[in-house]
């Protein structure tokens, strides 16, 4: 939940810099000289930029969570069973075993979207963000049966 929040207000402060921004431009373009008009059009690619990567990353955590419910439903969420630090972090060796466990189950079945959900959760504990995300992306497609991008 505490993730939720943290998205939501995240989200929030960037639709306000956005509008923002947006502003800033329209100013600029209003002000009607060639230079103003210039920022100001370049000023406002930027709120278009963001809005765009916002609904896209909503899109995907929008996506991965159904999966997670489903998965949750049919009782096959990964067990949590790392070990770790004193101070709450997961112990990176235990991340590690349980990471080459789930890659293992992947290979062994590469068309179950779920394999690949429980092995973007292994990348993300193992601390390796970008293929975590890259893993969810193919675990959504396989589900949506959508083409899987190489």
């Amino acid at each position: 939940m505490r993730a939720k929040i943290t998205y939501a207000v995240t989200a929030a402060v960037l639709v306000v810099y956005f509008v923002l921004v947006g502003s800033r431009g329209v100013l600029l373009i209003k002000h009607g000289t060639v230079l103003t008009v210039t920022f100001g059009v370049a000023v406002l690619i930027l709120p278009v930029i963001g809005v765009w990567f916002l609904w896209q990353n909503t899109r995907f955590v929008q996506r991965a969570n159904r999966l997670a419910a489903e998965l949750e439903a049919e009782g096959g969420l990964p067990v949590d069973e790392l070990k770790r630090t004193p101070g709450g972090r997961i112990d990176r060796d235990s991340a590690d075993e349980v990471f080459a466990q789930r890659k293992a189950e992947t290979e062994d079945t590469p068309d179950d979207w779920r394999c690949w959900f429980r092995l973007a959760v292994a990348y993300h504990d193992a601390r390796d963000t970008p293929r975590a995300r890259k893993a969810m992306q193919r675990a959504i497609a396989l589900r949506e049966g959508r083409p899987l991008s190489v």
